[in-house]
């Protein structure tokens, strides 16, 4: 029997994901309000949509990992790997995850989720 249900690891995975797509979208947004658009406020609002559905499935995450007594611990870094410590029920499990991995990722959930939200607002003029 594995020590980590196979169901907690896309929460677990979750709460590495979600917090770094949050830091990158206000970096974006930091930057995107010092940009000379014409119309900014369009993106602006994308992005905002964006950063408040990405925050909400963090909450989410976070009641589902105290419920059922679970942690994520950033554990080390260097040029090619970032390490986790997963803990739960007094079991730790060290996950290394290539840096690579990480930023493609990322950038995968960023499309999935502005995506998901273009088509809730599909049904525009």
């Amino acid at each position: 029997m594995p020590l980590i249900p196979a169901e907690a690891m896309p929460y677990l995975e979750n709460y590495i994901y979600l917090p770094m797509l949050l830091t990158i979208m206000e970096r974006d947004r930091q930057l995107l309000e010092k940009v000379p658009f014409k119309l900014k406020s369009p993106y602006l609002n994308l992005l905002d949509e964006t950063m408040n559905t990405v925050s909400a499935d963090l909450q989410t995450t976070s009641l589902y990992l105290r419920k059922h007594k679970m942690k994520v611990i950033r554990h080390s870094t260097d040029e090619l790997f970032t390490e986790y410590v997963f803990l739960h029920d007094g079991y730790q499990d060290m996950r290394r995850y290539l840096n690579v991995r990480l930023r493609n990722r990322s950038e995968e959930l960023l499309n999935l989720y502005i995506r998901k939200l273009s088509n809730q607002n599909s049904s525009g003029p």
